[in-house]
């Protein structure tokens, strides 16, 4: 697809969101779809299911620093249906965004749901995962693996996995200060390893300095994914807008896009949730 992707706004389908300059506004425009059975459980509140197809999308907009402006809904039609549109609702008020339009269908099989968020950008140039420089220093805002944890039935993380938070205002706050930024969806070695492929550089990242919420399954929080934190690189001696943790350092690009405490991250399991 990346060769039919031409125009400047798709950014060689190499970011988190399209950024569409139209006379003096930036817009930023981004999709994402769930599937039932992959991306939430089949047993999962549709009220539940609402709040994450939203959320997840608006997580895409903080990374790029943006504001919301609305949202289109696709939703396919079947049981729970009010749940669905009582959890829309919730996300919907929470985060003072305006559902614009959308879609509804029926089907056999699997329900799927798709959101479109589109988002006007708070500072230029926007974020890109592409702009990671050499001895810039990595950050990541907050603990990783509460999904994860959410996900098993631990009690005070079940939020974390059913109704993630995006980070809008930490995205806004970080936009003029980054050079290059993207949110975790899919695990911070795997959406690392993006970011520094993209960037053409090399990620040394350092395990002491990882935030995660269970340090006894250190590898599997930072593989899991879920947890929308913001990974971003900026140059060490920027004065941060918000509280983040350094995790690591861009160097020159080397063997591999990614090191954890100086060589490669095992090859013997995925480094992060691969569909």
């Amino acid at each position: 697809m990346r060769a039919l992707a031409t125009a400047p706004a798709a950014r060689g389908l190499e970011d988190d969101a399209a950024v569409l300059e139209i006379g003096n506004e930036t817009l930023v425009i981004t999709h994402d779809t769930i599937v039932e059975g992959v991306h939430v459980r089949e047993s999962d509140d549709l009220a539940d299911v609402a709040w994450k197809l939203i959320a997840v999308n608006l997580s895409d907009l903080a990374a790029k620093g943006a504001e919301p402006l609305g949202v289109l809904v696709s939703h396919m039609l079947g049981d729970g249906d009010e749940r669905f549109v009582t959890g829309l609702d919730d996300v919907l008020e929470s985060y003072d965004v305006s559902l614009l339009g959308g879609d509804t269908i029926s089907a056999a099989g699997r329900r799927a749901w798709g959101c479109t968020a589109i988002g006007r950008a708070t500072s230029s140039p926007v974020p890109d995962r592409r702009g990671a420089r050499s001895r810039d220093a990595i950050y990541v805002t907050g603990p990783l693996g509460a999904a994860m944890l959410g996900f098993e039935g631990v009690g005070e993380f079940e939020r974390a996995y059913l109704r993630p938070k995006p980070l809008l205002n930490e995205g806004i706050e970080l936009a003029p200060q980054v050079s290059a930024m993207m949110d975790i969806s899919d695990g911070l070695l795997l959406d690392a390893n993006r970011m520094a492929r993209t960037s053409g550089m090399t990620f040394a990242l350092e395990s002491a300095r990882i935030p995660v919420v269970d340090k006894a399954r250190f590898e599997d929080c930072i593989r899991w994914g879920d947890d929308y934190q913001l990974l971003f690189t900026a140059a060490p001696e920027t004065a941060l807008p918000t509280a983040a943790t350094r995790i690591g350092s861009v160097l020159d690009e080397g063997p591999a896009p990614i090191l954890l405490d100086g060589s490669p991250p095992a090859a013997n399991r995925p480094l992060g949730y691969q569909h």
